[in-house]
């Protein structure tokens, strides 16, 4: 294992957790809804502009990750992949500062195509998992990578903040200013803390004479073949299909929670106060997971941290308080980044050989469409029960179905099959 390709590969969660806080999670959103959807008249409105934005950013980064994955695992480009997707998402990180009021549209299109730079170079990212680190090491390597970005994204989170409320201490004119120049940060950031890897690990092209249509051509081929051979892998098939649920319900809480907590009455600084708690408090708690994989194994940590998610749906139907949001998102953070650190690992184990980014690349697509489920039944139970609470516990089923399918997966069994 080469040390200064693991920290490279472990920097770039830190470069581009940038892009994951401020852009998706907690500035950008209420920037569209406020700013660039004003002229829309309609809050509601503008903030279906924004869900139906992610949807189609989810659906175009979804249909070409298998594609791009195979392309890239045949070629032996995957570096290459990875570098232009992450000067895409960079790209347009910063084009958002020319964002103003009534730019809804530009908004949206800026986003589709960061979004899209973010979700695909993170693929790439999370298959060069399994050919920089021996099998052994990925639960702790993976963890330290989600503990970086953590660490990364909630630094320039609160930068960005504290530019946006005390925009005069910088010397903007305005908060508009304010948000602009975080936007610009979340650019340099992304990019400048990219170079370790993209200086470090270089691809190692397979030279097979063939052409960019040949490629094309074997990548849809390869795509179709993960679909038809699937079930060479029954174990790795169960854990997909595992995955699919879990993680539905991870990303749903991620993407709703502020919606909900704004639908109960908190604050607007307490929300994004209760993301920086979240991103500080997985900090340790995501090395903590890495710890506690090496001593119980990976599936029994994987457990721990589900547990933990339904105890948190459960407990925020009775929110009622800024306090009680803080005390959710503590406890989010306890397990946000160890669930998916081990989670990627456990995957990475179950891989076969020399095909690391095609199966990344379905894991990427299959639940970033399973993902839709999520956000959808949160949406409809809300809307049928006239209660947003009742959402919220419809979480719950997710998780629980995940923890059972779970239950039926063999990881030794599943890492001979790979071989």
């Amino acid at each position: 294992m080469d040390n200064k390709k693991v920290r490279a590969w472990i920097y770039y969660d830190w470069a581009n957790s940038a892009f994951a806080t401020t852009m998706m999670a907690a500035v950008l959103p209420i920037f569209y809804v406020d700013t660039a959807a004003l002229t829309l008249g309609d809050s509601n409105l503008a903030l279906s502009y924004w869900g139906f934005t992610q949807t189609i950013a989810m659906l175009i980064a979804a249909l070409i990750a298998p594609i791009l994955g195979a392309y890239a695992d045949y070629s032996g480009t995957k570096m290459r992949f990875l570098r232009v997707f992450s000067l895409m998402g960079i790209l347009a990180s910063g084009l958002f500062a020319l964002i103003g009021e009534g730019d809804y549209i530009l908004a949206s299109v800026l986003f589709i195509i960061g979004s899209i730079g973010y979700s695909s170079s993170s693929a790439f990212y999370d298959a060069l998992l399994p050919d920089l680190v021996p099998p052994e090491k990925r639960d702790m390597i993976s963890s330290k990578g989600f503990a970086f970005g953590y660490i990364g994204g909630g630094l320039l989170l609160i930068v960005n903040l504290v530019m946006i409320q005390t925009p005069q201490v910088f010397g903007f004119p305005n908060k508009l200013v304010g948000v602009h120049v975080a936007f610009i940060t979340v650019a340099v950031w992304w990019f400048v803390f990219s170079l370790p890897l993209f200086r470090r690990v270089k691809d190692i092209p397979l030279n097979t004479g063939k052409k960019v249509k040949e490629y094309t051509a074997i990548a849809f081929a390869r795509t179709w073949g993960t679909l038809k051979h699937i079930s060479r892998y029954p174990e790795l098939f169960k854990f997909i299909v595992a995955f699919w649920f879990f993680n539905d319900g991870i990303n749903t809480i991620i993407t709703m929670a502020t919606t909900y907590g704004k639908t109960i009455g908190i604050e607007t600084s307490d929300l994004i106060t209760a993301l920086i708690i979240t991103q500080f408090v997985g900090i340790p708690f995501t090395l903590i997971f890495g710890k506690i994989a090496e001593r119980l194994g990976s599936k029994r940590s994987l457990y721990i941290s589900l547990f933990v998610y339904m105890l948190i749906v459960i407990l925020g139907y009775f929110m009622t308080s800024a306090l009680h949001f803080y005390i959710l998102a503590f406890m989010v953070g306890l397990v946000q980044g160890g669930s998916q650190a081990i989670a990627r690992s456990i995957f990475s184990q179950m891989v076969p050989k020399g095909r690391s980014s095609e199966f990344f690349g379905f894991l990427n697509v299959s639940s970033r469409f399973s993902s839709i489920l999520g956000p959808f039944v949160f949406s409809m139970v809300s809307l049928l029960t006239g209660s947003a609470r009742f959402g919220i516990l419809s979480l719950f089923l997710f998780f629980a179905v995940g923890i059972l399918l779970l239950m039926k997966v063999n990881l030794e069994k599943g890492a001979k099959e790979a071989i």
